[in-house]
């Protein structure tokens, strides 16, 4: 089986370097190109502006920091024209010559005075073009976000539908909840491959959103083109990949030590088209944020209980890492071709189990990751309208697990002592269970490819395949030699197969996609022991393996009834295979593994509109709203122990049964002048157990019970105000508020107090200024003012009030 896998994926690496290396030989790299930045009166970049060339098909739509290019421009006087939807059109002429290969022109668009009606707009942003096919989608763009001390977590959990679920401070594990959908029901990509291919030390914790072009939040309904199980949804976050020579850098520092920076360079050959693009980020915190309540408590040597307020003290996190990619971008025979090369490298503290009642002290996690890739797409390939892409990268992953401190310590960081005075030792030698130094080493392959067809310029058929593959092995160093000698190996497969058509009718109108997906994947875990025979102790094989099998299918569609009225509606039979942690376990995370785990099966549905947007004057509307329907299968969830006072805590995944979610979100926002603008979003949904009878035939006495440490209902508020000419001509001054409410939940079945978590109300203020020359940025944030308690999971608090400072720097075009 493996020597058929590798053989497919040796074909998919060798025919893209082949294919470009004879379209290379056969096509001169020569061409001339216009590029530049396009502004608005007050030198602000204008992203969404069409370029085109006269009489031409040759167009360009300036990116988010205003910046376009337009190639393979022929010899000769061109018409330039630029349009932008509420400013004044303008046209220039230029003249082409072979002396000239590269053109730089920047433009400055006035605000339009008149009438807007009639104006027919000639290109849609990325954006807008995503949201208005029929998925139930959320983009994220991060160009304002960049500029402020936040993380991409922080910008998911301000959307509406997704609630962001994380074990603490900065570095502590994290789960998304998309419509009473979580955990891995919601799959996490990285240009489209899953991100666990690159390690725990390099996640949506550690990229800053500086370094991304925007975040696609799909729910529900999973597009054929991410080939991938995703039940409940999928986040796919798109780095950026402007070939526009560029560099950035930031800085951030702030409460708990915490310190952040990351930078990001571009450099293309205009002549030849070559690339190289260089990212890397350095993540450090204390995280020693002030813990109190219910579930922070001493035990006395007399076994009474001490409610205290202290200091987390073993759960400080670092993380660094960076990317280099080197290749070619817009050449005759690709769009892109880069090989890659991805590392990065963290350090994380535990400071407890699964609850903050028994604190931990010298437990703690280290993993490295090393990925090298390759990227190729290319529009129009062999034959117009064919458009092929490629991604495909072997990594190689390490993690360790140390937990090697006998003692029990209380909530100050000192040893626990009992009535007489000694030391208490750990029930089992160490702070969770057996004294471990437990080495888990991963070879994993991943590889996606993709073809879209367009028929016509109505018509679409969308193929995908993506392949992944991981083989786990893991040794303890405080076993005994003979136990040493004999490693244990995880292996898992899985290759999904998707074929979809896509449809765009009546002037854009109506728009529709219909796709199905096939799943597979393999599963062997093997365990050396040690077996007293006739001949005295002998090696033996724990072998267990499976192959497991299933098919789903999908539609989305979307009609704009009126100009500004969008209708959506989405379903799918979606599937999910349980993931590698959720079989094997994961000893970091305290998880324990389930051999026996099925896969999720839902039946998702999605009922949406869109209205706006509605201009009155200055001022602007936009509403949108979703009702879904999640009905569930097996549901896998991590099991819940109610037990918070046990030494060893570590749990499994397990099967639920059937679950039912039905919801709805919405969203509200409005802009006056482009200065003032205000978002308010929310969701609510009721998560049941939908389980009536056991299999004996008796009635739950959960059937119907709201699904635990679920958030079912959540508000999110943003205002945003900008400034303009303050202090200097050219400079703006953004302020912004963000406000969150969660409603109270319960932690476990058990109904009771003390499982429930207090509603929370939290408020961030912040200020970023931006110097007239655009390059550099300064911003100030204080986040939860109040220094309100924040809980997400399992009754683990968060961090309370804190400050940062982050510092921006840019340049474009050098």
């Amino acid at each position: 089986m493996k020597s058929l896998f590798f053989s497919r994926i040796q074909l998919l690496v060798v025919i893209p370097l082949l294919l470009c290396s004879l379209v290379l030989l056969g096509h001169p790299l020569q061409a001339a190109t216009v590029k530049g930045r396009v502004f608005d009166a007050q030198s602000e970049p204008l992203p969404g502006v069409v370029v085109r060339i006269k009489n031409s098909p040759l167009t360009a739509i300036t990116s988010l920091d205003g910046s376009y290019q337009i190639m393979n421009i022929p010899q000769g006087d061109i018409e330039l024209h630029l349009s932008c939807l509420g400013y004044e059109a303008h046209s220039k002429t230029i003249t082409v010559s072979h002396e000239s290969a590269v053109l730089n022109h920047d433009f400055s668009l006035a605000e339009s005075t008149t009438d807007l009606n009639g104006v027919i707009v000639e290109g849609q942003s990325v954006k807008t073009e995503i949201e208005t096919k029929g998925f139930a989608v959320e983009v994220v763009e991060t160009d304002k976000a960049a500029l402020q001390s936040v993380q991409t977590n922080d910008l998911l959990n301000r959307t509406a539908g997704i609630r962001v679920r994380q074990n603490g401070g900065i570095g502590s594990r994290v789960d998304y909840n998309l419509n009473g959908m979580s955990g891995n029901s919601v799959r996490i990509f990285i240009d489209g491959l899953p991100i666990s291919t690159y390690g725990s030390s390099f996640s949506l914790n550690s990229i800053p959103p500086a370094l991304i072009e925007r975040i696609e939040i799909y729910k529900g309904v999973i597009p054929a083109h991410l080939a991938d199980d995703a039940l409940g949804g999928a986040i796919n976050v798109v780095l950026k990949k402007g070939a526009v020579n560029s560099l950035m850098a930031s800085v951030s520092y702030g409460s708990f030590n915490t310190l952040q920076s990351n930078l990001n360079a571009v450099y293309r050959d205009e002549t030849s088209g070559f690339t190289t693009k260089i990212s890397g980020f350095y993540n450090y915190s204390d995280n020693d944020y002030e813990v109190w309540g219910k579930f922070v408590r001493n035990i006395l040597p007399n076994g009474r209980y001490d409610y205290v307020r202290a200091k987390r003290f073993n759960d400080s996190y670092r993380s660094v890492g960076g990317k280099f990619d080197i290749g070619f971008t817009n050449v005759k025979w690709a769009d892109q071709f880069f090989i890659s090369y991805t590392g990065s490298d963290d350090y994380n503290e535990i400071q407890h189990g699964t609850y903050m009642s028994i604190p931990y002290k010298g437990r703690f996690t280290t993993s490295q990751s090393n990925v090298f890739g390759l990227t190729y797409s290319k529009e129009d390939l062999f034959t117009k309208g064919l458009e092929v892409n490629f991604n495909g990268s072997f990594s190689k992953r390490a993690e360790v697990v140390t937990d090697t401190v006998k003692w029990n310590y209380n909530w100050f960081g000192e040893i626990s002592l009992d009535l007489d005075g000694d030391p208490i030792l750990r029930p089992e030698g160490a702070q969770q269970g057996a004294p471990t130094i437990n080495h888990i080493d991963r070879n994993v392959s991943t590889f996606r490819a993709g073809a879209q067809y367009e028929i016509t310029s109505q018509h679409k058929l969308i193929f995908g395949q993506s392949f992944f593959n991981i083989d786990r092995f893991q040794q303890d160093e405080m076993r005994n030699a003979v136990e040493r000698q004999f490693v244990g190996t995880r292996d898992l497969q899985k290759h999904i197969t998707s074929l979809g058509y896509e449809f765009n009718l009546m002037q854009s109108r109506l728009k529709g996609n219909v796709f199905g997906k096939y799943y597979v994947q393999d599963i062997e875990r093997m365990d050396p022991i040690l077996v007293e025979g006739p001949n005295g102790s002998e090696r033996q094989e724990d072998r267990v393996s499976s192959t497991r099998n299933t098919t789903g299918m999908g539609m989305a569609y979307s009609f704009r009834a009126w100009k500004q009225i969008l209708f959506l509606a989405s379903a799918e039979q979606a599937v999910r295979m349980p993931s590698e942690g959720e079989i094997f376990g994961s000893p970091g995370e305290n998880i324990v593994e389930n051999l026996s785990i099925r896969p999720e099966i839902s039946n998702n549905l999605n009922l949406g509109f869109r209205l706006g947007e509605f201009k009155q004057n200055a001022h602007e509307f936009s509403f949108s709203g979703t009702g879904f329907i999640r009905d569930t299968k097996d549901k896998i969830i991590q099991q819940i122990n109610p037990r918070i006072n046990d030494a060893v805590q570590t749990n499994p995944y397990e099967n639920l049964g059937r679950t039912k979610a039905i919801g709805f979100e919405g969203q509200a926002s409005y802009s006056y002048k482009k200065a003032l603008r205000a978002t308010v979003n929310f969701s609510r949904f009721n998560s049941v157990f939908n389980t009536k009878y056991d299999p004996n035939g008796n009635l739950y006495e959960k059937f119907g019970q709201q699904i635990p440490n679920e958030p079912y209902f959540t508000i999110n508020s943003s205002l945003e105000y900008t400034l303009k000419n303050l202090f200097q001509q050219g400079s703006s001054l953004r302020l912004s508020h963000y406000f969150s409410f969660v409603e109270r939940f319960y932690t476990t079945w058990l109904e009771i107090e003390d499982f429930r978590t207090p509603r929370q109300y939290v408020h961030d203020l912040g200020a970023t200024y931006t110097l007239p020359n655009k390059r550099l940025a300064i911003s100030a944030d204080l986040r939860n003012v109040f220094d309100k308690q924040v809980y997400d999971n399992f009754a683990v608090q968060k961090p309370g009030r804190a400050f940062y400072l982050k510092v921006n720097y840019s340049i474009h075009n050098y």
